[in-house]
């Protein structure tokens, strides 16, 4: 919570003011009873319309100020607390957009989500309470008591007992209440968890009929939730009744014994009365402070959840003496790519997912990757914009290292398609240009139209305009793989990788497509990641991977005499004749 607590260093002017605010409030509210006293006490003269006056106006002038401070506290308070959420979700947002791949599966989805949202409201509400209460209730329960004292000493003995006893009920009700909040928020994680995997996957759930059971599976999250939540605000709620029973208790027994107090000439009314209103304002300013405690174990948790995604160090950095991508060495052509003895490992495998990887793909070839599931072939597709850091060897573009570039620059440099394709609800002639904000409409349609995505653009009646869905689920497999590489083609880059980008089309498409791009990226360095034969074999170069490793590099016809595993696999899927 302390560490979150930096993100007000831009407010610090807004909550001094606060503070101030806060601290007038005290006085106002501690002067009114006071002022009471003396007027009821010493009296006023009949008929004195001046000192009627002087003494309303008075406290009129108390009762506005105290109000007054207290709404622009909650005000500007309201208005910090605002700022700092925002602060706090973009730091959140900006810290997980640069997560390395692998770091996101420390922190699922939903549990992302619930951090940026829900911790995040939770610390907000408690910092809202903190800047108006910190002040306040302190200052108003011994400003109380010591006032209350200075009226009669004996009286306030029974406002002074009372409190130790309103705090033992608290701190029960607490102990309790505490280790519920803190589950809260872990019981959160786990609702949304299985909300978007059913919502997510909802396809699958009505193939294999299991509709019921992600429907009890659900349910059975939902009441988890809804028990611990009742739990706690059954605990929470029983603080207002002891609280109205103390102060019904304390009032009586003020009453009481002020009462026999007067009597006995020992006390004035007036001092009776204002130490009724202290004790009213001390047994809510416990109130208060016992309120912002029994809510700050859960923003303590929330905070807590917060600082563990934002104190994940990135692994992919810039270095801090950035080597700019247009300073390759002589005789190195813009859009070289060359992998220098390059060892990769996830962190927690116990193999190397790459060992040993050399080769230089230079501007204008057509350099494939092919081998078996789980050879790296997407491995070493995501090393080249930078998404893993090598172990060991070097990833160089235009003779760089990669790591002495700033990503930025890098990947201005590369279009990208991943293997699976990723569309953002808008538009498509928005999900284009998300390649290139510049765009212009005759590049976007250039790019659709070497993409082969024309044909079915043309065929909707808002063209470029057509809705795309959340998720693209209003468009086929091979419809989102083909506007994922017109994203690419608009960058006009000079390399391309596109990890297994050709896999839900036919071959018909494929084989135009790759012709199309033949023509369109002449001038480019060019990475093609599939696992058919059809798909690689007219590469000027293809390297063929098996258990990280390199196990052959040249081209078809020479693969299929000098290279075993690529024989299996044109087998596999062809005839030799075929493929020959």
């Amino acid at each position: 919570m302390i560490k979150l607590l930096a993100f007000l260093r831009p407010y610090r002017a807004s909550v001094s003011l606060v503070l101030a605010l806060a601290l007038a409030q005290s006085l106002a509210s501690l002067y009114l009873p006071r002022l009471m006293a003396d007027i009821v006490d010493h009296g006023i003269v009949p008929g004195d319309t001046r000192q009627i006056v002087i003494y309303g106006a008075l406290m009129l002038l108390m009762a506005l100020a105290s109000t007054a401070a207290s709404v622009g506290g909650s005000f500007f308070s309201a208005k910090i607390a605002s700022g700092f959420g925002r602060d706090v979700r973009n730091r959140i947002f900006d810290r997980v957009a640069h997560f390395s791949v692998h770091q996101f599966d420390h922190f699922s989805t939903a549990s992302l989500i619930t951090r940026t949202t829900n911790d995040t409201t939770q610390v907000q509400q408690v910092l809202i309470m903190m800047m108006t209460m910190v002040i306040t209730a302190p200052m108003m329960a011994i400003g109380g008591i010591i006032l209350s004292l200075s009226q009669d000493a004996r009286l306030a003995r029974v406002l002074i007992a009372v409190i130790p006893i309103l705090g033992v009920v608290f701190f029960l009700i607490m102990r309790k209440a505490v280790p519920l909040f803190q589950q809260m928020q872990v019981k959160i994680d786990k609702l949304n968890l299985v909300l978007d995997e059913g919502l997510t996957g909802v396809r699958v759930i009505r193939a294999f009929d299991r509709d019921t059971h992600e429907s009890r599976r659900f349910d059975a999250a939902n009441l988890d939730l809804t028990d611990n939540a009742i739990a706690v605000n059954r605990l929470v709620s029983m603080l207002m009744p002891v609280m109205f029973f103390m102060m019904n208790l304390t009032s009586v027994s003020i009453i009481y014994v002020g009462a026999l107090r007067i009597d006995a000439g020992a006390m004035h009314v007036g001092a009776m009365m204002a130490s009724l209103q202290y004790a009213i304002q001390i047994l809510f300013s416990v109130f208060m402070v016992t309120a912002m405690f029994v809510t700050l174990p859960r923003a303590a948790a929330s905070a807590d959840r917060i600082n563990a995604v934002l104190d994940v160090t990135p692994d992919v950095n810039d270095p801090p003496s950035v080597t700019a991508t247009g300073d390759q060495p002589p005789g190195v052509r813009a859009g070289t790519v060359e992998f220098d003895n390059v060892t990769f490992q996830y962190p927690g495998a116990e193999e190397p997912a790459l060992s040993g990887v050399s080769f230089i793909a230079r501007p204008g070839e057509v350099t494939a990757i092919i081998g078996g599931t789980g050879s790296g072939k997407s491995t070493l597709a995501g090393l080249i914009p930078r998404f893993y850091d090598v172990n060991g060897g070097r990833v160089l573009v235009d003779g760089v290292d990669v790591r002495e570039m700033r990503q930025e620059d890098l990947r201005s440099r590369i279009g990208y398609v991943p293997q699976k394709a990723v569309l953002f609800s808008g538009t498509i002639n928005s999900n284009i240009c998300f390649g290139l904000e510049s765009a212009t409409d005759d590049d976007v349609k250039r790019a659709a139209s070497i993409a082969q995505a024309a044909e079915f653009i043309d065929q909707r009646p808002e063209g470029l305009a057509a809705p795309v869905a959340q998720g693209a689920t209003n468009l086929s497999g091979g419809q989102k793989q083909r506007l994922a590489i017109a994203r690419a083609l608009v960058r006009n880059a000079a390399i391309y990788v596109f990890d297994d980008s050709f896999s839900a089309l036919d071959f018909a498409t494929d084989a135009r497509l790759r012709a199309a791009l033949r023509a369109e990226t002449g001038s480019a360095t060019v990475f093609i990641v599939s696992q058919r034969i059809g798909t690689v074999m007219t590469a000027d170069r293809i390297i063929v991977l098996h258990d990280g490793k390199v196990v052959g590099i040249g081209r078809h016809a020479d693969l299929l005499k000098t290279c075993e595993v690529y024989r299996e696999i044109a087998e596999s899927q062809a005839s030799l004749d075929e493929v020959a």
